[in-house]
């Protein structure tokens, strides 16, 4: 009997000890969607707003756009955020330290640009692809708005609008597989993040079955791009996006969901 209350005694010890330690953390825990990973808590910057998130203003005008210099980019007029052109330029720095050579080939892209890119492709003045005419390959405008969504985003909802995004080098996946081109791939992949950016969209599969195909040329800085997202989150919808041919496909293909949050979930970290 002795014993028996001395093994009972122990025993809820062990169980109070038990039972009074928190969980650990799971690491490396996926969320089925990334549009959960976007939380808002910090105050959204004031000029982040719907107008700034859907690319309606004029680049050159607005007070967080700057202009890039020609030393970073293939021409003298392009722009991007000031944030994100001041980690690209310390990313620039020590690239070709280790021999690799950066160049921005496009970056703040507003509505109006973004429109005139959509409808050359729509209306078949431009080849999808490099060889596809939409026009006369898509009868059908929901078909023909998936295969422009391949690669380039409806206006109004594309991440270069923010300034935060940039194409570099060459926008042929291939160029990246090899030579000088896979030098600077393996570069961004393993240093990239130090300075701010991600690749947001990777190779599609399981992880990242939704969105635009894989573009190893783009990559997005992060500090700003994620407070656009929330307020995305908080306050964008399908039906904001209209003017311009194939707008109305927007909704019945939720570009929202499937588009705009289509990215790497690790670029939400």
């Amino acid at each position: 009997m002795k014993y028996n209350l001395i093994f009972l005694f122990l025993l809820g010890i062990t169980y109070i000890q038990c039972t009074s330690e928190k969980p650990k953390p799971k690491t490396n825990t996926v969320l089925p969607e990334t549009i959960n990973q976007i939380s808002a808590p910090d105050p959204i910057p004031e000029y982040i707003d719907l107008a700034f998130v859907m690319g309606k203003f004029t680049i050159e005008n607005h007070h967080k756009i700057v202009k890039i210099d020609p030393l970073h980019a293939d021409n003298a007029n392009r722009y991007m955020h000031v944030e994100a052109y001041d980690a690209f330029k310390k990313m620039h720095t020590a690239a070709a330290k280790e021999g690799v050579q950066l160049k921005i080939r496009s970056a703040a892209r507003n509505f109006d640009y973004q429109k005139g890119i959509w409808e050359r492709k729509w209306s078949g003045a431009t080849l999808l692809e490099g060889s596809i005419n939409a026009a006369k390959s898509f009868d059908n405008p929901k078909d023909r708005a998936v295969a422009i969504l391949k690669y380039s985003s409806m206006p109004g909802s594309s991440r270069h609008h923010w300034g935060t995004d940039i194409d570099i080098n060459a926008f042929d996946n291939s160029y990246f597989e090899k030579g000088d081109g896979k030098k600077v791939y393996e570069w961004m992949l393993s240093n990239a993040h130090t300075y701010g950016y991600c690749q947001p969209y990777t190779q599609k599969g399981t992880e990242r079955p939704n969105g635009y195909e894989e573009e190893k040329w783009h990559w997005s800085f992060l500090p700003v791009a994620n407070d656009c997202l929330r307020m995305i989150k908080k306050e964008f919808k399908n039906e904001l996006i209209t003017g311009f041919v194939g707008s109305e496909q927007a909704t019945a293909l939720d570009v929202y969901t499937n588009f705009i949050f289509g990215i790497n979930k690790s670029c939400l970290d």
